[in-house]
């Protein structure tokens, strides 16, 4: 069932939370600041000064960088973004590997440039996730499909309208993809006729549906 090595050109479903179930989103800038992290992070590319186009998007809502950095993490990339939700004390990705020991290196870079942001910001040291974070191989399109929807569904928890919740990649599949080629629904997509169609089937999904498959694949711990 599991794959203890993760293999290229699989899709993971990835999560990881706070340490101690503890919030490592506090305000808004925390959330674009980590969004930005796994947008950028797919590739190896350095950058330079993240708080600037973090602060550009704090006040404009948008997403402000030059094509050619675009083009560059593009063709370096490790994974490939497919779905996100970031919630208070916890964050689901579902990725593809695109090279080998993508994963694990995309997971390694975004838990410790966010963890040191966030220390820094709110004068603490330790620890920010717990050491492990969740790596569950999708084993195929059903499950695939499923998963998203869970990935979709998660602000329900926090008693908030899931195709409004602004962090998560449910608006990019069902209204329009805002991050051009750093996110891609298209896999998940170009099996409904529209994106009204895709929102229509989460919508009519049960959670009891999708906690069946979920269970299922229940995940892997890997280090960071």
């Amino acid at each position: 069932m599991h794959h203890s090595k993760i293999s290229v050109d699989e899709h993971y479903h990835l999560c990881s939370r706070g340490v101690a179930k503890q919030n490592i989103f506090i305000d808004d800038r925390d959330y674009i600041r980590f969004l930005f992290l796994i947008l950028y992070f797919q590739s190896p590319v350095n950058l330079f000064n993240l708080s600037r186009p973090v602060t550009s998007f704090v006040r404009s809502q948008t997403f402000n960088i030059s094509p050619d950095i675009i083009e560059q993490i593009i063709k370096q990339r490790m994974i490939e973004l497919n779905t996100f939700c970031l919630m208070p004390n916890h964050f689901h990705l579902i990725i593809r590997e695109v090279e080998e020991g993508g994963t694990a290196k995309f997971m390694q870079r975004i838990l410790t440039a966010y963890a040191k942001y966030f220390n820094t910001k709110y004068q603490r040291t330790g620890h920010v996730f717990e050491n492990l974070y969740y790596a569950v191989h999708i084993e195929d399109n059903n499950q695939l499909l499923y998963v998203s929807a869970y990935v979709h569904k998660n602000p329900f928890d926090l008693k908030k309208n899931y195709e409004n919740y602004p962090w998560s990649s449910f608006s990019d599949y069902s209204k329009t993809n805002k991050w051009g080629k750093f996110l891609n629904p298209e896999i998940i997509l170009e099996q409904f006729d529209d994106e009204k169609d895709y929102a229509k089937w989460v919508r009519e999904t049960s959670a009891k549906e999708l906690e069946a498959e979920i269970e299922e694949s229940l995940p892997e711990l890997l280090e960071v």
